[in-house]
């Protein structure tokens, strides 16, 4: 079910809609306190009208980046020219003003007022992570990126991303009962281990299918796709053919 957002948080949608991007790329403002700055998650894409929105909100303290897909991050380097803030990622060319990447599974970062835990979650992407939020001290909201989504599922971009590292990543989530889910996509869900819960029994269901188109006949990824992904628009079909490079990858690594 979709969720509201706590009234620290803002999201500042980008017009980037499509197929992949749903309605668009979720950019969102954490408030550090009423009186403070802000710490801004995923800029977006390299959208002017979007990037002065987002710094409007600031003052701008610290802006991270959950991977570097260019939806997601393409603009970061010009709304560090806006704002004159840091941008932090996992991937170390990525960061701009503070060069030390976010390699440090369990970091902390933010302010005194809002508590940021990184958390390594790697499988749509090599360098994707995920951010536990919190501010005095308050219930905990889960900034995915790309790694779950508000609505339908993500791809595991093969061969940077890899299927065995994404199905760990979901089981971290998992434990994350009752938990706001704020995804790079798509609506905010109000759970974000039963979602990763309903993610994993999906994947299952995808290794099963491949499975059984590999029994069938199926010898090529595209051979697979036809079978497995008949039911889905053919423009989804090449993202769809990423994710079964990873699930032939993983099944012939069991």
């Amino acid at each position: 079910m979709t969720a509201a957002l706590p009234d620290w948080v803002t999201l500042v949608r980008a017009d980037n809609p499509g197929p992949m991007t749903l309605e668009g790329t979720n950019t969102y403002v954490l408030r550090a306190d009423d009186d403070g700055g802000v710490v801004v998650v995923d800029p977006g894409p390299l959208d002017e009208g979007h990037l002065q929105a987002v710094a409007a909100h600031g003052p701008v303290t610290l802006v991270l980046l959950t991977h570097g897909h260019p939806d997601h991050a393409e603009g970061a380097a010009r709304f560090a020219e806006i704002t004159s803030a840091p941008v932090l990622a996992r991937d170390r060319a990525l960061c701009i003003g503070r060069k030390e990447p976010l390699d440090e599974d369990g970091q902390l970062v933010g302010t005194n007022a809002l508590s940021i835990r990184v958390l390594h979650t790697p499988g749509h992407t090599a360098d994707s992570v995920t951010f536990v939020a919190e501010r005095d001290g308050g219930d905990a909201v889960v900034l995915t990126g790309d790694t779950v989504l508000g609505r339908g599922t993500t791809v595991v971009a093969h061969p940077d991303g890899v299927l065995r590292d994404y199905l760990d990543s979901l089981r971290r989530l998992a434990v994350f009962d009752g938990a706001p889910l704020l995804p790079g996509h798509g609506p905010v869900r109000e759970d974000t281990g039963a979602l990763a819960r309903e993610y994993l029994a999906h994947r299952a269901q995808r290794l099963d299918q491949v499975r059984a188109a590999l029994d069938a006949g199926a010898v090529t990824p595209e051979d697979v796709v036809r079978r497995v992904y008949a039911d889905v628009d053919r423009s989804l079909w090449p993202a769809a053919e990423l994710s079964v490079r990873a699930q032939l990858d993983y099944l012939a690594n069991a």
